[in-house]
């Protein structure tokens, strides 16, 4: 659990380095949030 979340952190970190606009922060966050939704409906 704590692995996942780590890299979960760590891969949001590097998508919001690489993002260069305010609109495509936003897109990357919610990815970031449907893929916390959906792992959380796994369990």
């Amino acid at each position: 659990m704590k692995l996942s979340f780590i890299s979960l952190i760590t891969g949001l970190m590097l998508v919001l380095a690489g993002c260069n606009t305010v609109k495509g922060v936003g897109q990357d966050i919610q990815k970031a949030g449907e893929k916390i939704e959906d792992a959380a409906k796994k369990k």
